[in-house]
């Protein structure tokens, strides 16, 4: 379940608190239904904010195209505290296959696919049928989508993801934290859109939390350790 966490003051000790609450309805991105994330190309956010998104026990499947396999990497499953079963597609046909036998199998957690640049077989139809086989069978799916722009699609919940400095470590200012993300939901068929600073607690890998954006810019610019050390 998709719960609000308290996150670490992003502006340093000498700094305002960030908000801990945020608005009426916040977003829950683990339901078992296709949700789609955006995000630039040399963006590594996706991969950590759909994994943070899974709730359910099990394994995950993780389908790539060929391109997101040469340009993004492989996911490192010894990194992600959770099984990952990846297949590598050679055609958007074949990853689009792959996901949906995945899809009738409801012991699976989740299932990503990550298609690297613009995929005309990925139009209404394909999604459709992704989010109806997600729903049918109670699993939540990704598409992940990198070097693209948002189109004509059926999926219930569309995102644009990108890297936030991670949050101070609490014992250490010159390490890093747990990291955290700016999640923009543009498209949703149950909420309001809206943009959040997204993050889980390290210790507690299922839960996600959200707080909004500061105004002023005070996440992206004023967090981190990094910039800790450098306003002393």
């Amino acid at each position: 379940m998709t719960q609000i966490l308290p996150f670490p003051d992003p502006s340093g000790a000498d700094g305002p608190p960030m908000p801990s609450a945020v608005p009426a309805a916040p977003p829950d991105p683990s339901r078992a239904t296709l949700s789609e994330a955006w995000a630039a190309a040399s963006d590594a956010a996706l991969t950590g904010f759909a994994l943070a998104a899974v709730t359910r026990p099990g394994p995950v499947l993780w389908v790539q195209d060929r391109l997101s396999a040469l340009e993004a990497g492989r996911p490192y499953a010894t990194g992600l505290a959770r099984q990952v079963i990846h297949v590598q597609a050679g055609r958007i046909a074949d990853l689009l296959a792959a996901m949906e036998m995945g899809l009738s199998c409801p012991s699976l957690a989740a299932v990503m696919g990550e298609v690297w640049g613009e995929a005309p077989r990925l139009d209404f139809t394909a999604t459709k049928r992704l989010a109806m086989r997600a729903e049918g069978a109670g699993v939540p799916c990704w598409l992940l989508r990198r070097g693209a722009e948002p189109g004509l699609s059926a999926a219930r919940e569309r995102w644009r993801v990108a890297s936030l400095p991670s949050a101070p470590a609490p014992f250490d200012d010159r390490a890093p934290g747990v990291p955290r993300w700016r999640a923009e939901l543009f498209r949703s068929r149950s909420r309001a859109p809206g943009a959040w600073v997204a993050g889980h607690d390290g210790a507690a890998q299922d839960r996600l939390g959200f707080a909004p954006l500061l105004g002023d810019g005070a996440v992206a610019q004023g967090a981190g350790a990094g910039a800790r050390r450098a306003a002393r």
